[in-house]
Order: C-alpha cells, then sequence, then structure tokens
C-alpha cells in the first residue's frame, strides 16, 4: 500500500500497545519522522524497521504464571533424580513467587561439573511455571554490544541478544537461560560481562537500556537462570548479583537409578527396541558406570548405554534372539575391556603407607601416601608432582612429629641420621590442598616408629603446628569413593559432621566414621601398638649433631 496506508497500520497498532508512556511518546515522534521522509532515501527502511521493531516487542504482555507446589515438584522429579536440595531452592523461590506476584526475580546461578543436568533444570523451572523459555548462550561471546545491542546510526544495526530473545518468546516475562556464564571473555570490543551487571541486578533491570531501543525495557519480570562449570572466572561483582546453587556431582548409586529409570529406557527407544525389550541388571550399571566412565554428571554414562543398546539393535537386525537382561559379563563381551580401573584398597604390611581421601573435578579418589626412611642426615624430599600448598602441610606434619618424638618413643638422633621420602603414587597427576594433612602425619609417624597402621582405613583433614585436626571439603565425594574402594573407617575433623550428616544414611552403610579432634586422636585410631611383620631396622649411632644449614629442604 501507499506510505500512508502503511503508517495508518502503524498506528492502530501502536493503540493496542501497553507501553510506558514515554515509550508512546518516544514511538510517535520516530512514526512523524518516518512520516517526513521520502520513500527512496536508504533512511526509509531504517526508521521503518525500527518502528515495527518497537511494536514487536513484548511490552506488559506476561504469561500468567500456572503454579501449582504438587505438580511443580512432580515434573521437577520426573525430569531429574536426586538433587534434594536443589529442588527444595527451587521450589521456595517458586512459592514465594506466587504469593507475591511482583518479586524482584531474584538471579539463580546453577553451578556444577558438566552433565549434571543444569540447563534442563532450567527448562523445567520454566515448564513448571507454564513461562515461555528461551536459551542464551553465552560461551566465548567477546563483544559488548551482543548483550547491548548497536546504535541505530550504524549499518545493520540490531539489538543485543536479550531483547532479540524476548522478541522470539512474545512475552515479557520469559525464562531466560544464561548458558555457560563462566565463559564470556573480553577483548578491545568491551567487556560482556560488564554489560550483563545491569542485566543481572534486581534494582537496576527495570530500566534496561538498549542501544538500538533508545528507551528504556523492564526486564524485572523476567526470571534470569544463569549456568556455570566455575566460579572462578566470573567476575567477582557479577557473582555478587547471584544467588548460587550448587549442584554436585552425582553419586555412583544415583547414577545407577538415572540410567535404570531414564537413560536405559530412552536409548532402547531412539534404537527402535521396545522399552521393556532388554533389562538391564544393576550390577551390570555400575559396572559401565564404574569401568568405563569417570565423570560427575551423566554424559558418558549416557554415551556408553547407547553403545551397548547399537549392540542390541544390530543383533535384533540380525535375527538373533536378544538376552532378556544384560549381565556385567555382557557388558565386559560389548564394550572391551575396562578403560579405568578404580583404586582399591591394598593390604599393606610396609610401615609408612596410609591411604588418604582426594577429591577432584569429577568426584572423589583414594590416595596412597609413601614414606620412607633411609640413611642420610635429615633431608625431607616430596615427590609426587605437588602443589606448594601439600608440599608445606608435609613440613607442617614433620614438624610437629618432631616436636613429639619423646611421647612416641622416638629416638630424637633418628632425625638427624636419616633422610625422610614422602610420596604420592601416581606421579603423573598433579596433587594439591591441605588435606592429605592428617594422612602425611600418620604415614611418617608409623615410619619412624614402624608400628602397623590398621587395615581399612582412610582419613583426610588439614594439620596445624598445634597438632589440631582441620575441616575440609568434598567429603560427600570423599565418603562415597573411600566406601567404592572397599574402605571400612574414616577419619574426619569434628567440624565435618555437618557434611556427613546431609548424606543419605544408606550411602554410608559400612562405613565407620572417627572424629578426632586432635592428631593424638588420629594416631589412636589410626596406628596399631604392634609394629609390622617385617619392620626396617633403624640403627642410630652416638655422634655429636653434625652442625647443618636448614634441615628441610624442599626439591
Amino acid at each position: 500500500g501507499s506510505p500512508e496506508q502503511d503508517l495508518a497500520g502503524l498506528r492502530t497498532r501502536a493503540q493496542e500497545k501497553k507501553w510506558p508512556e514515554a515509550v508512546g511518546k518516544h514511538f510517535d515522534k520516530e512514526l512523524a519522522k518516518l512520516g517526513r521522509i521520502n520513500q527512496m532515501s536508504p533512511d526509509y527502511p531504517v526508521t521503518l524497521n525500527y518502528v515495527e521493531y518497537l511494536l514487536d516487542l513484548p511490552w506488559g504482555e506476561v504469561t500468567k504464571d500456572k503454579f501449582n507446589l504438587k505438580t511443580t515438584k512432580k515434573i521437577l522429579d520426573a525430569d531429574h533424580f536426586g538433587l534434594e536440595k536443589v529442588k527444595e531452592r527451587i521450589l521456595e523461590y517458586l512459592a514465594v513467587l506466587k504469593l507475591k506476584q511482583d518479586l524482584k526475580a531474584p538471579i539463580l546461578c546453577l553451578y556444577g561439573p558438566p552433565g549434571v543436568g543444569k540447563t534442563s533444570l532450567g527448562r523445567s523451572i520454566a515448564q513448571a511455571l507454564g513461562r515461555k523459555y528461551v536459551r542464551l548462550s553465552l560461551g566465548g561471546v567477546r563483544d559488548e554490544a551482543e548483550i547491548r545491542g548497536h546504535r541505530k546510526t550504524y549499518v545493520g544495526a540490531m539489538p543485543g541478544r536479550i531483547v532479540a530473545q524476548i522478541k522470539k518468546a512474545g512475552v515479557s516475562n520469559p525464562v531466560i537461560i544464561l548458558d555457560e556464564i563462566d565463559k564470556v571473555s573480553s577483548d578491545f570490543r568491551g567487556d560482556p560481562s560488564s554489560a550483563l551487571l545491569e542485566v543481572l541486578d534486581p534494582e537496576q533491570n527495570s530500566t534496561f537500556t538498549d542501544n538500538y531501543l533508545e528507551v528504556e525495557y523492564d526486564l524485572s519480570k523476567v526470571l534470569f537462570i544463569a549456568t556455570a562449570n566455575s566460579l572462578e572466572t566470573i567476575q567477582p561483582a557479577l557473582r555478587d548479583r547471584m544467588e548460587i546453587i550448587d549442584l554436585t556431582g552425582y553419586t555412583q548409586e544415583e547414577k545407577t537409578q538415572i540410567a535404570k529409570k531414564h537413560l536405559w529406557p530412552k536409548q532402547l527407544r531412539e534404537h527402535g527396541l521396545g522399552e521393556s525389550e532388554v533389562k538391564i541388571s544393576e550390577q551390570a550399571l555400575h559396572r559401565v558406570a564404574d569401568d568405563y566412565t569417570r565423570e560427575s554428571g551423566v554424559r558418558s554414562l549416557d554415551r556408553q548405554l547407547a553403545a551397548l543398546t547399537r549392540n542390541l539393535a544390530r543383533r535384533k537386525a540380525g535375527k538373533e534372539t536378544l538376552p532378556a537382561q544384560l549381565e556385567p559379563q555382557d557388558v565386559l563381551k560389548i564394550l572391551g575391556s575396562p578403560r579405568f580401573d578404580r583404586d582399591l584398597y591394598q593390604e599393606s604390611d610396609t610401615a609408612g603407607v596410609v591411604t588418604g581421601l582426594a577429591w577432584t573435578s569429577v568426584g572423589g579418589d583414594i590416595l596412597f601416601v609413601e614414606s620412607l626412611l633411609s640413611r642420610g642426615r635429615g633431608k625431607l624430599t616430596l615427590s609426587g608432582q605437588l602443589g606448594d600448598v601439600m608440599k608445606e602441610s608435609a613440613i607442617t606434619a614433620l614438624s610437629y612429629l618432631r616436636a613429639r618424638a619423646e611421647e612416641l618413643g622416638i629416638d630424637y638422633r633418628l632425625f638427624e641420621q636419616y633422610d625422610l621420602h614422602i610420596h604420592f603414587p601416581e606421579g603423573g597427576i598433579p596433587k594439591d590442598g591441605p588435606s592429605a594433612g592428617i594422612a602425611i602425619f600418620t604415614s611418617i609417624a608409623s615410619a619412624y616408629t614402624q608400628r602397623r597402621v590398621r587395615p581399612h582405613l582412610a582419613m583426610t583433614g588439614e594439620i596445624t603446628l598445634r597438632g589440631r585436626v582441620l575441616p575440609v571439603g568434598g567429603i560427600k565425594e570423599k565418603l562415597l569413593a573411600a566406601r567404592r574402594a572397599g574402605i571400612r573407617d574414616v577419619i574426619l575433623s569434628p567440624k565435618n559432621r555437618k557434611d556427613v550428616e546431609e548424606i543419605t544414611a544408606e550411602y554410608l552403610k559400612g562405613l565407620q566414621i572417627h572424629y578426632a579432634e586432635r592428631v593424638d586422636d588420629v594416631l589412636t585410631v589410626a596406628l596399631l601398638q604392634e609394629q609390622v611383620a617385617r619392620p626396617q631396622a633403624l640403627p642410630v649411632r652416638d655422634e655429636a649433631p653434625a652442625p647443618v644449614g636448614p634441615s628441610v629442604e624442599v626439591q
């Protein structure tokens, strides 16, 4: 139609808009400008696009939240197994949202290792609320204009991604998932994470200004959910604005349940087999998770199960009869020899070998500490690719042991006439952190006294020069690793009791936990009175101590 008809059409559309007065005025001004521009002028399509964009954006158009605690819980439980604390936090938050409609939405940040269901949890929240869901991937975004848009004087100017996603959703209260917020990088074109500060501040985001729009847009009704794998790389000011919900990895038991209830039926469906055509035993699932994957989430587990179902599909296509249930030996046959061997507890009748507990990004593991004395002049050697903190905790442990030598019945001349070497096996893997303190202490105490270390025992805790045992992190993962490895007793600091109480009791079946306030309590539990079967003879010579420089050398 003619330009006049176009303008009239735009004007009628504008009358239906529930936008703020300031936006209405700005729109009228732009429309009048459009009426004055010649249709042949290059400015005409630019201004027309802009005016239409303002009309296409949802202003105050919202979906009604259909929120019901029971159905929400059902939706969250159907899509995600476990994660009780996280679900509880989400339900509380949604309940407040229901009671107080105009709640300033806090910004949730789901933080955890890859593959634990952060993004899909965001999708479930949108589904539970009946809101529109849009996902914004921030991985590798370098340009601040990606968030804030370009001024419309530029050729090909466009609004930022946030406004674009809201237009796509068609309502002004969608759930927006800011995926991988920890992977935003910055360069000479500005820092996108600083632009996000305005978006994610509930106090400021009701007046978010996009460079392209030139008018304020209210983001306060949007529910932002960010996901991140690590908090270190997120700007502190940004981290401060978000409420961080920690999703730890799944335990072996949880993975087995997830595989049984969700992943296995899904894989059978995707490979053209009936959901109940072939079952898989829990032992077989344990075997797959333990021997073929090493992760906190369930992505590789899903891939390994896909390999099993592909094998079944091939056999079905070849008219072979399928087994009714897959057992561990079938898994071994199809997937080949195990890729990961778990460290199991090894019976050792050598003095100075102690089992510690380590926590890695993919869950917990057990770790051995070995100490050995050899003739020398009191030098300390540490090996096993250790970080500075770990070296320092070994030095602390040795100093404390020297101070308590008499009570333990250690001849003081041993320190001057023997070198001590502490080694952490698997030398290729870097290790750091203070949590091996008490394990190192027990190991060297056993080496100097040649007393036997209690079998099937593991420990984790930091040590101080006063001989106190301090709490450490990652307790859930460490204890589950200990149980998997066949440990029966674990020594912890009493301050870690709260972490133990948070773990479901059945996961700790067969584990006896000893709380040690001081290092002496650790030794009471850890060192038996008897010596090892073949103790190392440690003869000492009577001689005046040789004058030495600093006695501890760390290589």
